[in-house]
This record gives C-alpha cells, sequence and structure tokens, in this order.
C-alpha cells in the first residue's frame, strides 16, 4: 500500500483529445483497454532465469535477503511470493526474520551484514517495521549496489541526478508496464498522484529522464481534479482507495493504477474507481493484475543484475539509470 493522503476534490472533466480517444457523438464509449501485467512479467521472469542460469554456470548463484521484523501475516504472504518466484527463476532467496520487537540499531546492523556478504546480492527491507524504526534511516545501511528496491536514500538522489542507480521496483513497474502496452512517454502530459520515496518522487523522475512532462500532485494540493483532468497519462498512488474517479480524468486518458488497498473481504482494491473511470479511460490498468506482477519481475532482474556487476559480467547500466536530467 502506497502512502500520502490526497485532497479529493474534483471539478467538471475538460476537453477530450487524450491518448485513447472518444466515441462519437451519441455512441456508447469503447470499454477502457486493460493494461494487464502478466504478459511483460513473464517476459522479464524468462529473462532473469536465462541469466541466473548463465552466472551460476559461471560460480555465481544469483542470492537475494529479505530482512523482515513484523508478523503481519499480508507481509509474510508477499515475502513468500517473492521467494517463491526467484526459486523459479534461479535465485536464491533467504527470509532473515527479527522478532518485531526488535531495536532500529539491530535491523541496522543486520541490513549492514547483509550488504557486507560477498555471498548476497540483492537486500531488501521489508515494511512495516517495529514502533520507532524509520525506514529511510534504516535503508541507509543497505549498498547501494545491492540496494534492489531503491529504498536507500543515496539511491534515490542518483536517480534524480540521471546517475546509475535501482529504481524502486513499483515505481519502475509503471514505465515497464506503459511501455510493454505501447504508451509512448515522449513529450506526454503525466499526472502523478502521490509523493511518496516508494512511487510518486522516483516514478517522476523516471518519466521526466523519458521526456515526459511531469505534474507531481499531493496532499496539499488544492484541487485535485483541476491538476489531473488534463493530463494524457494519470497515474494514482496515494494509497486512498477510490480516490480516482471519472471527473479527475479526461476522455480517453491512460490511467494506471498502483494502489493496493486491503479490502474486507481480503482482497485488494486500488486507488481508481474504476466503475467510474473505465467508460471514460482510454486505458486502465486492474488490480490486482496490473502493475504488481511487473514489480515482483523487476526486483529479481534487479538482483540478477547486482550479481551480475559483482562478478564483473554487466553489460550495460543497472535498472533505473538515466541519461542525466535536462
Amino acid at each position: 500500500m502506497t502512502g500520502d493522503g490526497i485532497a479529493s476534490g474534483v471539478a467538471a472533466s475538460g476537453p477530450s483529445g487524450h491518448l485513447g480517444g472518444t466515441a462519437g457523438a451519441g455512441a456508447a464509449p469503447p470499454p477502457a483497454r486493460a493494461l494487464t501485467g502478466a504478459a511483460r512479467a513473464a517476459e522479464l521472469r524468462a529473462e532473469v532465469a536465462a541469466l541466473a542460469a548463465s552466472l551460476t554456470e559461471r560460480g555465481t548463484t544469483p542470492r537475494l535477503a529479505v530482512l523482515v521484523a513484523t508478523e503481519d501475516e499480508s507481509t509474510a504472504w508477499y515475502v513468500r511470493s517473492i521467494a517463491r518466484a526467484a526459486t523459479k527463476t534461479g535465485i536464491v532467496c533467504d527470509t532473515v526474520t527479527l522478532p518485531p520487537t526488535a531495536s532500529p540499531d539491530r535491523i541496522a546492523e543486520l541490513l549492514a551484514e547483509l550488504s557486507a556478504d560477498p555471498a548476497v546480492h540483492g537486500v531488501i527491507l521489508q515494511t512495516p517495521l517495529p514502533p520507532g524504526a524509520v525506514a529511510a534511516e534504516l535503508a541507509a545501511a543497505i549498498a547501494p549496489d545491492k540496494d534492489v528496491d531503491g529504498a536507500n536514500p543515496l539511491s534515490l538522489g542518483r536517480l534524480a541526478a540521471g546517475r546509475p542507480a535501482f529504481a524502486p521496483a513499483t515505481a519502475a513497474a509503471v514505465v515497464e508496464l506503459l511501455d510493454a502496452h505501447g504508451i509512448e512517454l515522449l513529450g506526454r502530459t503525466v499526472a502523478v498522484v502521490g509523493r511518496s520515496t516508494v512511487v510518486g518522487k522516483p516514478l517522476a523522475h523516471l518519466l521526466l529522464d523519458r521526456d515526459a512532462t511531469v505534474t507531481v500532485c499531493h496532499s496539499r494540493t488544492a484541487d485535485l481534479a483541476a491538476a489531473t483532468r488534463h493530463a494524457d497519462i494519470v497515474v494514482a498512488a496515494a494509497g486512498r482507495p477510490g480516490l480516482i474517479t471519472a471527473a479527475h480524468i479526461g476522455e480517453g486518458a491512460v490511467v494506471v493504477d498502483v494502489g493496493t488497498n486491503p479490502t474486507p473481504e481480503g482482497g485488494l482494491t486500488g486507488d481508481v474507481d474504476a466503475e467510474s473511470v473505465a467508460p471514460k479511460a482510454g486505458a486502465l490498468s486492474p488490480v490486482p493484475g496490473g502493475v504488481g506482477p511487473i514489480t515482483t519481475a523487476l526486483l529479481l532482474r534487479h538482483t540478477v543484475r547486482a550479481a551480475e556487476r559483482a562478478a564483473g559480467a554487466a553489460t550495460g547500466p543497472e535498472p533505473g539509470a538515466g541519461p542525466g536530467l535536462t
């Protein structure tokens, strides 16, 4: 679940002319194209499996360590899903567990130990954390070259400067999803709703590196709909169920829903009110099944890229490396 409360004032929809086109006068609008992530995630996993097999043959088995200091069941389910996906692609995944009473010092100490271990190529600090623990402060103990989920503030700084760095996987997954569905970014206007360091801020930098024009909305945005309804692409990453409605988008806009909010029934719902948005949008990512599958696959690809670099076998920049800001 992404974090950043957003003011939800709405206004009447503006003129059309967005990426998805509009229906003729009097005609029922076509359903929004579904921006599903399963196919791209499968391609990424196949790429990761091939790279991992090649590295293992040369004596380097990619290894990911996930540090968990919570008894939250939804977190446990997510970590198990990462471990299963890693195993299927030839990556060893170790879950390192601390009690929910662990001190911040102990967590930082263990992150530093994992970062110093030459057999470990990727390190993830899983949230939520024990009371008093601050994720950004603890993530600073993860070596940037093993920071496969872009949690270390140094990684975000390098990303902002257009230098090689691993971007947070969820932010990178948004760009991968748009690319997979052939949605152009160059010259497009994008409204990112949410300013967390997990999605909103790093995503803005990734989009700028692709020559999009980006507006970042947040909890102090006075009229959210006015800031989003003229955008070609709207990315909802605020952690507020149903925040984005039809009044927030223009006809034919592309809408990417990053929200993963638990429902009372045990399912997930996004930040977009899909029922009202789908008839108006040109394309819409589902929850679940949109950004999520790609996010997990990118964590694995980042781990293999880190292992390549450790083995001296890297052939290009890390994911998230931009050309430099202009």
